[in-house]
């Protein structure tokens, strides 16, 4: 997907692609070092240099990034002595070797920009101010080192820290938020530029809470505040393109899709409007480079919520006006010109005189996406399970102590789940008392089963507190009973001070019976199992799939922990590829092999509805036919109602005034509403068009009191059968004008086929 989205973001005006670099994905094993396929770090700076754009390349090598463990590798958490992130010399040594060994093959390859390659700056460590008062006198002496370090080698360009407002000399502090042209305290020397290492373009969603967008108003807004108020000189969207966390990568809580409301969607495609009207944003600031870069600084004030920035050399002007205020549009006068300026806005005036670009009117094309049913997996004939084994035998345990141990150490963050097995010897009483179970874990969920019998399940959520408990009545024979416990981990930590001192698991297991004496279970003698039965054989891969016994689905009562698994065709075409998995419960999901992450649809958000219902398959995954999909499922759930889905965008819609600025990117005179379908597709019908004074927007729709009779046929003569279209917002086009006296638009709304 590389070279796609690269070109659709240098389209977008980007001319900088910003990367972490994930010392966990590069050093999973300790010395042992992955650069392959995905992980293939030069392919991707070489793709982006071939498409002629430059990197910022965040080696970190603390990244957070939602991302787990923050990036470390976990075998990092048992290195004798070690406490990440501060003045110690075991984390400093494998810090330094690991910066090292990245810098060194940059070097190789010759991908610094004095070598001729793209890499203009580099990062060093991220967002450490944030902890650095928790590791007292420590912190500012790691902080010198860091820089010390970095700059030592030597590679030619710039070293940044963000949210380092104590960054040392040369290395640049920068800005992480959504609002850094209000935030941000500015560089820490005279000397220094303003960045923005990462401008927020949504909230990244956790498992039981709704999406929020950002409106692409507010994020031009942002952007327009920082260049002209802060001399801002770099911006980064966090994220451009959305992504998704495959796999196991996700930090606690975080959903599979990660930033799917960036400019470039998780599945690639653009986000209209904000792909489209961050372009005109970036369009109009390049147009003005020259003052921007070279000319003098000034600003005043319009008014009480109102004012301008001005950038000018003796040939070239630029001028930012903005208002604050939401709700009010205040007329303005600049330099003997009057100018309206809409609610919280920036108008950047070229010249000091015409405005280009207007942050809160949005001229760029609008498009809705959609998820169409291409297969329904309904066929119970082609479905197979496999029960996953309830561990209940201590003596098989591959580990076995008269305590319990922390979930991290002994899975080693390579599996969500760790089993707890403990046997308790029950002898009933005579008043046929209640049994009640009690357990309390630091991890995400907790399952429980005696007798191998499923008796409970509870878990806990992004915000909530770190405890959860289980609290259950349970049914005991009379003799040995085997109580098997499952923590889950939704992801590890990925922040904080001391990481490597956290603690998840099981902390405290009793059993009640009657009014007995609390029976506390924690230092009997305890089996564990690290992962389950299934992932250990690899059962989710063609080549071992078959080492268990599959049966078939005969009953619509689903177990917790089973195995299913069936084949689908890939859908014919290009459009993006998705699992609705919303019938099922919480689990982990496989295509040919391929993790595409955990699910957790059963986690209602407040809407009621599921943080995530459709999962991303990338075509590379896909063969034609006999694609095998593999879930285990932990709770329940129906894999008869899932569906494979194709995703694109299948309306698109523009809206523009005529006394709306000219597009910069078209070399046009008058507004004009452009419209394009993605790639593969064509404009196939027109749904409504109105040259006017059209009522609603892209979604609710009519003619208003003024509308060109023309407006419907001239719009499909230019835009029916093709790709994309322009039409022109002028009376000319439209056969004259239809309301003298009236402001005019055009609203279009179009299907794409």
């Amino acid at each position: 997907m590389w070279p796609k989205l690269i070109a659709n973001a240098r389209k977008g005006g980007l001319d900088v692609i910003q990367t972490y670099v994930f010392w966990n994905v590069h050093e999973p094993v300790q010395g042992q070092y992955n650069f392959e396929g995905r992980y293939d770090l030069v392919k991707f700076i070489r793709e982006i240099q071939a498409q002629g754009l430059y990197v910022s390349l965040r080696i970190g090598p603390f990244i957070e990034a939602e991302w787990k463990y923050g990036g470390f590798p976990f075998w990092l958490h048992d290195v004798p002595n070690i406490t990440f992130r501060t003045d110690n010399e075991p984390f400093k040594q494998h810090m330094q070797r690991f910066v090292t060994q990245i810098v060194s093959m940059m070097k190789q390859e010759g991908l610094y920009y004095p070598q001729g390659g793209p890499i203009i700056i580099s990062q060093v460590e991220n967002e450490y101010q944030m902890v650095e008062p928790a590791f007292g006198s420590g912190g500012p002496r790691y902080v010198r080192w860091a820089a010390e370090m970095a700059v030592g080698l030597q590679t030619g360009v710039p070293w940044m820290m963000c949210k380092q407002n104590d960054a040392p000399d040369p290395i640049i502090n920068t800005c992480n938020g959504l609002i850094c042209g209000e935030t941000f305290v500015g560089p820490n020397s005279p000397s220094k530029p303003a960045l923005w290492t990462e401008n927020w373009t949504t909230r990244y969603p956790i498992y039981g809470n709704d999406t929020k967008l950002r409106s692409t108003e507010d994020i031009a807004f942002a952007v327009a505040l920082f260049i002209a108020r802060k001399k801002g000189s770099f911006v980064s969207y966090y994220m451009y393109h959305g992504g998704t966390n495959f796999g196991r990568f996700a930090s606690s809580y975080v959903t599979t899709s990660y930033y799917d409301g960036a400019p470039l969607d998780e599945y690639g495609l653009i986000w209209r409007p904000t792909w489209g009207h961050l372009r005109e944003l970036h369009a109009a600031v390049n147009l003005s480079s020259e003052p921007l870069l070279f000319g003098t600084y000034s600003n005043f004030s319009l008014g009480q919520e109102q004012e301008a920035h001005i950038f000018e050399t003796e040939l070239k002007c630029v001028a930012f006006l903005v208002n604050f205020d939401k709700h009010q549009s205040p007329t303005v006068v600049f330099r003997n010109i009057p100018f309206q300026l809409a609610p919280k806005s920036i108008s950047i005036l070229s010249e000091c005189r015409t405005v280009v670009f207007e942050t809160a009117k949005v001229n760029a094309q609008y498009g809705s996406r959609t998820a169409k049913v291409v297969e329904s997996l309904n066929d119970i004939h082609t479905w197979k399970a496999f029960k996953e084994p309830i561990p209940e035998d201590i003596s098989k345990a591959v580990y076995t102590g008269n305590q319990l141990f922390e979930h991290l150490s002994m899975t080693k963050d390579e599996t969500d789940y760790l089993w707890y097995i403990v046997s308790y010897e029950y002898r009933p009483s005579d008043d046929g008392q209640l049994v009640l179970l009690n357990a309390e874990s630091r991890a995400h969920v907790l399952h429980a089963f005696v007798n191998t019998e499923y008796v409970g399940c509870v878990h806990g959520s992004h915000d909530g507190p770190g405890n959860i408990i289980l609290n259950t009545n349970i049914s005991l024979k009379e003799g040995q009973n085997t109580i098997s416990l499952l923590s889950v981990m939704v992801g590890s930590p990925d922040s904080g001070a001391h990481m490597e001192r956290r603690s998840f698991g099981i902390r405290k297991v009793s059993i009640q019976q009657g009014q007995q004496p609390l029976h506390l279970l924690n230092n009997e003698l305890w089996g564990y199992q690290v992962g389950l039965y299934g992932e250990g054989k690899r059962i989710y891969t063609q080549e071992e799939s078959s080492s268990v016994e599959w049966t078939e689905i005969n009953s619509l009562t689903y177990h917790p922990l089973t195995w299913y698994k069936t084949t689908f065709a890939a859908p014919v075409g290009n459009d993006a590829v998705a699992l609705n998995l919303t019938s099922m419960g919480k689990g982990e999901v496989w295509v040919n092999g391929e993790s595409i992450g955990r699910y957790w649809v059963s986690f209602k958000a407040p809407s009621g509805q599921p943080s995530q219902s459709l999962y991303h398959i990338p075509q590379h995954f896909l063969k034609p036919t006999d694609n095998l999909l593999v879930l285990v499922e932990e709770i329940g759930g129906n894999p008869l109602e899932i569906t494979v889905n194709t995703v694109s965008i299948t309306t698109v819609c523009g809206s523009v005034n005529e006394l709306s600025s000219p597009a910069l990117h078209t070399q046009g005179k008058d507004p004009e509403v452009r419209l394009r379908c993605q790639r593969g597709k064509h404009i196939s019908a027109i749904e409504f068009a109105s040259y006017g004074n059209p009522a609603g927007d892209c979604t609710t729709f009519s003619t208003g009191s003024c509308h060109a009779a023309l407006s419907e046929s001239v719009v499909k003569q230019a835009c029916i059968g093709k790709r994309g279209c322009s039409i022109p917002v002028s009376p000319a086009r439209f056969g004259g004008d239809p309301c003298p006296g009236i402001q005019k638009s055009l609203l279009v709304v179009a299907n794409c086929r």
